[in-house]
């Protein structure tokens, strides 16, 4: 579907500038993109690298099995489901503290294997059970506490103060956070009782 919306997009774009005699607009448009999109992503290699690197020494010093172990209460009561010393409750952690860092591209392979780790237990397979739902409101409403790709890009495009933008993330990903929890809580509910 979303492959469809995105060809609607630029058809109808190539479309207008065509009937406006402006197709060469498109293309200077186009090549103009990917030179941007080039020179960000070279930009964020830096950013990136820095917080990957700083995730790999928390990981290898077991500053994230410190953090588990914080975690497992609120883990355990989040996804009932899932036995606590399963490997994809490590996952869970560890996506969800690369998310917390604002590293959505290192929490995306954790993110991965929480969902495999989640569907070996999963009851029905081919089905998204309750701790896959949870796990996937947690994983894209989670709090930012320090929102490192950002930054970066805001750095790469010279902000005056790259890092004002911390305060706001904090209260934006706060409030989705909870609202994501309330609600997959009230439908995990509701679909509880119905089968009933």
């Amino acid at each position: 579907m979303l492959n469809l919306i995105w060809l609607v997009l630029l058809a109808s774009g190539i479309v207008v500038a065509a009937w406006h005699g402006n197709i060469e607009v498109v293309t200077k448009a186009a090549l103009q993109a990917a030179h941007d999109a080039v020179e960000v992503c070279i930009n964020l290699v830096g950013v990136m690298a820095l917080w990957l690197g700083i995730m790999k020494i928390a990981e290898s010093g077991g500053l994230i099995r410190v953090l588990g172990r914080m975690l497992r209460p609120l883990m355990v009561r989040l996804f009932p489901t899932v036995p606590p010393n399963h490997p994809a409750m490590g996952a869970i952690i560890l996506n969800l503290s690369a998310n917390v860092l604002g590293l959505g591209n290192a929490a995306t392979p954790f993110g991965m294997k929480a969902m495999q780790g989640l569907q070996e237990i999963n009851p029905r397979p081919g089905v998204a059970s309750e701790a896959m739902c949870t796990f996937l409101a947690l994983n894209t409403s989670c709090i930012t506490l320090l929102p490192a790709t950002i930054i970066g890009v805001r750095a790469s495009f010279n902000s005056a103060n790259p890092t004002e933008i911390v305060g706001p993330c904090i209260l934006a990903t706060a409030t989705s956070m909870t609202v994501a929890v309330t609600l997959d809580y009230l439908f995990r509910r509701r679909n509880r009782r119905r089968r009933r």
